[in-house]
């Protein structure tokens, strides 16, 4: 089973310690931050802030990797990641994205539903369903990965809120575009025409394991991983899982997406994790697991990153012309 109930398990299984001391005040913490937009790594003692994330904590425990995976440390999640906005350095993001200020936070949503405009943050998550902490597995195209865990919402739930109307065939999601505060959408030797675009069919997007996330280890998403907030599809490479959304389109057509725009042949729309399924400069079979302590293991790779309870999603195609 993918996703096991807090029974199953301890908070001491899946997260060091320290990062549950004072879990309640770091979660309340991180409900006013990740609103407030002030630096994710400092916890100010503001009363006034916000406590919605608080209130709406399922207390709930849910993982999705085995017993004997071990965690990723924070230090290394937060300081080898790929966030283009900021540089195509793994340390890029850490470095350079302490100017991005994720407040005020508007999402605009529109296309084929009923419910349209541009929404509060603040409103659009306390009106889909209680946080949840989720495990998952994060696979990089580049054939390394991370066990990490995050806060947040099952994404069909916030999509639901909008009622995409029966022509909403799959679903478009837009990075913000702040050339004055991320210095990869200025930089001229950039390869990428901002702003960063992805998209999902409807029914990959209402899959349970879709998932938008507010936080990471117990604490809001750091600037470097995508405050305030963003995707994440565990079942398929990591570059599909777009950060610092501010936009949500329902489309009746396939939308485009920003690395198969840039390579085609390299870059499918689907992006499943698919160890059979080659990237045209190196091999999927394995990847490098970047793991507690800093320790790096060579793995098998996994069809779906292990997750496969999405095969049926995937019934009938071609996994390898829909790559």
């Amino acid at each position: 089973m993918l996703i096991k109930q807090a029974s199953d398990l301890t908070e001491n299984d899946v997260t060091p310690q320290s990062a549950y001391l004072n879990r309640r005040h770091i979660i309340q913490a991180a409900g006013g931050l990740a609103l407030a937009g002030a630096v994710p790594r400092v916890f100010a003692e503001d009363q006034s802030a916000p406590h919605w994330l608080d209130q709406k904590v399922d207390q709930t425990v849910f993982r999705s990797v085995t017993t004997d995976e071990g965690m990723t440390d924070r230090a290394d999640a937060t300081s080898y990641n790929n966030f283009y906005e900021f540089g195509t350095g793994k340390g890029d993001p850490a470095k350079y994205a302490d100017n991005f200020n994720p407040y005020p936070w508007e999402i605009t949503v529109d296309g084929e539903c009923s419910n349209p405009g541009t929404f509060d943050l603040e409103a659009i998550l306390s009106g889909s369903t209680a946080t949840e902490e989720r495990i998952y597995r994060l696979r990089c195209v580049e054939a390394w990965s991370m066990v990490i865990p995050w806060i947040g919402v099952e994404l069909g739930k916030v999509l639901q809120q909008f009622e995409p109307t029966s022509d909403a065939r799959y679903v478009a999601f837009e990075t913000v575009h702040r050339p004055e505060e991320m210095r990869g959408q200025r930089s001229r030797f950039s390869f990428i025409d901002y702003p960063y675009v992805e998209g999902l069919r409807m029914d990959e997007a209402m899959q349970r394991l879709a998932f938008l996330a507010v936080g990471m280890y117990g604490e809001p998403l750091p600037n470097q991983n995508g405050a305030p907030i963003r995707l994440l599809l565990p079942w398929k490479y990591g570059f599909k899982s777009i950060k610092s959304i501010s936009r949500i389109s329902f489309v009746r057509e396939m939308p485009p997406t920003t690395w198969n725009l840039s390579a085609e042949n390299e870059y499918g729309f689907y992006a499943n994790v698919n160890p059979e399924v080659d990237h045209p400069r190196w091999s999927q079979a394995s990847e490098r697991r970047i793991g507690a302590n800093g320790d790096v293991e060579r793995i098998p790779t996994r069809m779906f990153n292990g997750y496969d309870e999405v095969a049926s999603l995937y019934e009938g195609m071609d996994l390898r012309t829909f790559f």
